[in-house]
């Protein structure tokens, strides 16, 4: 599925077998900070303690999104939040088959 394909889905329709990290960017791109933070938390795992970072690091909270970072095993990055939006989003469709 391409980053475009993904765009265009329900956040509240997702597609059977996505995963929450995937569901919080939906969220996220449909500007519901609330629902996107909600599905990353539910998501214990290493992609969602990612999501969970970027969405700390959107809101401000560079504290609470180093702790995520970590989490995750990831890097603070130091890319704008679109770009790295779209580099969680592509890495984690790479996992994704429907």
């Amino acid at each position: 599925m391409s980053i475009e394909e993904f765009r265009q889905l329900r956040a509240d329709k997702p597609p059977p077998g996505m995963s929450g990290a995937l569901v919080a960017l939906l969220h996220d791109a449909q500007g519901d900070w609330a629902g996107a933070h909600q599905s990353a938390q539910e998501e214990e795992t290493p992609d969602g303690a990612w999501v969970h970072a970027y969405l700390h690091r959107k809101e401000g909270d560079l504290g609470n999104a180093a702790y995520w970072y970590h989490r995750a095993g990831r890097s603070i990055p130091k890319c704008g939040l679109e770009a790295e939006w779209e580099q969680i989003a592509r890495e984690l469709l790479k996992a994704y088959e429907p």
